[in-house]
């Protein structure tokens, strides 16, 4: 992933936390103010039809105005203008805010005329676990004319609240353990990115570093291959060979990881022109023939004349039918059998690698085109290389966007397409 990906995802995903938080926050809110609101309601309500009951059995009439005055949010003082019994109020409030399942623990109360200060009531309880830790209060009196009032205060109003939120508190923790979360993926996103950066740099070091040494060895092997005393000797000619022939295969290696780091930093460069492809065909496989005939395998062709005219690097388009072939080689049994096919279809022309090698798995063929992956074999690893060279097929493909296409049977062989768009034919036949 590159930075200005990273920088993305990490903005869009501060805006949806900044966007969630702020809606979450919106709605836990909304809650406790409406459960504030409906608790408020109930109260009133339970607090009016006790004073209600109360009249009613001491045969008189409520106020007019002013009967329940809200001290603070859980203290409200009821003026019911007849004198009161401590015994008949304590039934009638639990009666009425048990009706409303108004389930919580209350205080009360009642205004003495003759000392002019609050009798303290009593604690009920509505749970049965008695909290010893709570302890009675001292009522403050209501500052009016009232005669005959009392005072209601529900120290555990907050609690309850509380309990009546527990969804929205639910959400709001797994809404932090997602903050948690998305903070610990940015960190590991970022701390990933850093270890491949410095893994990136660590391979475009190395590999400019063995340019120098290779070069060296070129020269020394050309000398060694020209020179009289070698040639005359079949036995070092043959090591001096093996030497020239290494060095030809490291360097390409070396040249395939420098081209994958400037195809991971979207520094191809691409030089279009029209090509013949058969003409690029047969040079590749001129080249390939003499390695495949030594093997003691076959190499068909069977190309569409006219050839095909196509727009395409020919650098990176001979790199990819000698990575492909190169591959086809490397995993055949025995003596490599290997065909080249080009279809015309529907303005498009389909080229196809077919050998008969070990196949793969299909737990594996849409792996294959990953940068450094290779097909596990366990212990046994009787082909070498990086990993690179689908990966690179593949890049270069959708560089021409080319469509690619694997197909595959183990123990039967692989067949690679590339469909690659026509614009002309060729009018001599190659």
């Amino acid at each position: 992933m590159h930075s200005s990906q990273i920088v993305r995802v990490i903005i869009l995903g501060a805006l949806a936390v900044v966007g969630i938080l702020g809606i979450q926050s919106y709605w836990v809110y909304t809650t406790w103010d409406l459960n504030q609101e409906e608790f408020k309601q109930k109260v009133v309500l339970a607090l009016y039809r006790t004073a209600s009951s109360i009249a009613k059995v001491n045969e008189s009439d409520l106020p007019a105005r002013d009967i329940i005055k809200q001290r603070t949010s859980n203290y409200y003082i009821v003026n019911i203008d007849s004198e009161i019994d401590a015994g008949m109020l304590e039934f009638y409030l639990r009666r009425e805010l048990e009706s409303l399942a108004l389930n919580i623990d209350f205080e009360y109360a009642i205004y003495d005329c003759d000392s002019e200060q609050m009798v303290y009531g009593n604690y009920c309880h509505y749970a049965p676990q008695i909290d010893e830790s709570i302890t009675p209060t001292s009522l403050p009196k209501y500052s009016s004319s009232f005669n005959y009032y009392f005072g209601v205060k529900f120290p555990t109003r907050s609690g309850y609240l509380f309990d009546q939120m527990q969804l929205a508190i639910l959400f709001s923790g797994i809404l932090l353990l997602t903050l948690i979360f998305f903070g610990y993926s940015v960190s590991v996103i970022l701390r990933q990115k850093r270890l491949s950066e410095m893994q990136k740099a660590f391979i475009n070091n190395m590999t400019h570093e063995f340019k120098t040494p290779l070069s060296t060895i070129r020269i020394s092997t050309d000398v060694f291959l020209r020179s009289s005393p070698i040639q005359s000797d079949p036995r070092l000619a043959k090591y001096a060979q093996i030497i020239s022939d290494q060095h030809k295969r490291l360097t390409n290696q070396v040249e395939r990881v420098l081209q994958m780091a400037r195809i991971d930093r979207k520094k191809v460069d691409l030089k279009i022109e029209k090509l013949a492809i058969n003409e690029i065909l047969l040079t590749v496989l001129s080249n390939e023939q003499v390695r495949i005939q030594k093997k003691g395998g076959d190499l068909q062709k069977n190309l569409i004349k006219p050839s095909p005219i196509i727009r395409a690097d020919a650098f990176h388009f001979s790199n990819i039918l000698h990575c492909l072939i190169d591959n086809a080689v490397k995993y055949s049994t025995g003596r490599p059998n290997i065909a080249i096919t080009t279809i015309q279809d529907n303005g498009q022309v389909i080229l196809a690698i077919v050998d008969e090698g070990i196949g793969i798995a299909k737990d594996y063929q849409n792996k294959v085109f990953e940068q450094f992956f290779r097909v596990p074999t366990g212990n046994i690893h009787n082909v070498k290389g990086f990993g690179l060279g689908l990966y690179y097929v593949k890049q270069i493909c959708l560089a021409h966007r080319w469509k690619l296409k694997l197909e595959s049977v183990p123990e039967k062989g692989t067949e690679v397409q590339i469909m690659i768009p026509t614009i002309d034919f060729k009018t001599k036949e190659i």
